[in-house]
């Protein structure tokens, strides 16, 4: 796993903060209401909206926020007009960093995202500046100390998966975007529970960190998440198990 990966999944284990809980399903909302809005308002015909949804259930989002949240994306409930954008930077030491944001004021959003990234001395670049590190896949994570890396392989690869890897605590399997529904339920068919099940953008290459540039590069990730327009921060910073724990400590 990336170190971008590992610190993803070190704040999934450790759960959404109560007083957070309320943002996050927020913009877990957001994501099904485009997603809805965009492909149609059934899932097995629309692969964004399905990874959507797999999202917000691997956060225990209740059945009904997902449900009324993909109403009102088809049109059937009221709800402001939510705009896609992709901004791309760098953070310190030269971090490549895709930040996803659904708005209904690209000016706002432009303004926090641009202050963020000078505050915690990064720099924006324009469309295209880093893309082209990162490429776009579904990834599954399941807990290896629960469940066996070949049980998991097996179910995986059957529902369609095109990897699996363990790491220390943590098995991922990465699939194509529009297998990431399948792959989730042949694991579950198999009786293994997913932990976290989402679209990520996996870095081609990456730039590994020592605990002074962690911290600092960690902040900007944390500051560009906690904006409410902000949905996903994608990075390719490599960060060691030992420098991660003692950050995330």
């Amino acid at each position: 796993m990336s170190g971008h990966s590992k610190w993803s999944t070190i704040k999934h284990k450790k759960g959404a903060a109560d007083a957070k809980r309320g943002q996050l399903f927020s913009k877990l909302a957001r994501a099904i209401m485009v997603a809805a809005k965009e492909g149609g308002a059934d899932p097995g015909a629309n692969a964004t909206l399905a990874a959507a949804v797999e999202k917000a259930r691997s956060y225990s989002m209740p059945k009904d926020n997902i449900d009324r949240a993909i109403e009102r994306g088809a049109g059937k409930e009221g709800g402001a007009s939510f705009e896609a954008i992709l901004y791309e930077g760098y953070g310190p030491s030269g971090v490549a960093v895709i930040v996803e944001v659904l708005t209904d004021n690209r000016n706002r959003s432009a303004a926090d995202v641009r202050n963020i990234f000078t505050k915690h001395n990064g720099s924006l670049g324009g469309p295209g500046a880093v893309a082209w590190i990162f490429e776009r896949r579904g990834s599954v994570t399941v807990d290896a100390t629960r469940f066996g890396e070949d049980d998991v392989m097996e179910a995986a690869i059957e529902g369609g998966a095109d990897d699996v890897t363990r790491d220390g605590d943590t098995i991922e399997v990465i699939t194509e975007p529009a297998a990431l529904s399948a792959v989730r339920q042949a694991l579950e068919a198999a009786g293994i529970e997913c932990e976290q099940v989402e679209l990520t953008m996996i870095p081609k290459t990456t730039v590994k960190l020592d605990e002074a540039d962690a911290r600092k590069t960690l902040r900007l990730i944390d500051a560009l998440e906690s904006s409410d327009d902000v949905q996903e921060v994608y990075a390719n910073f490599d960060i060691s198990d030992e420098v991660l724990e003692a950050v995330a400590g």
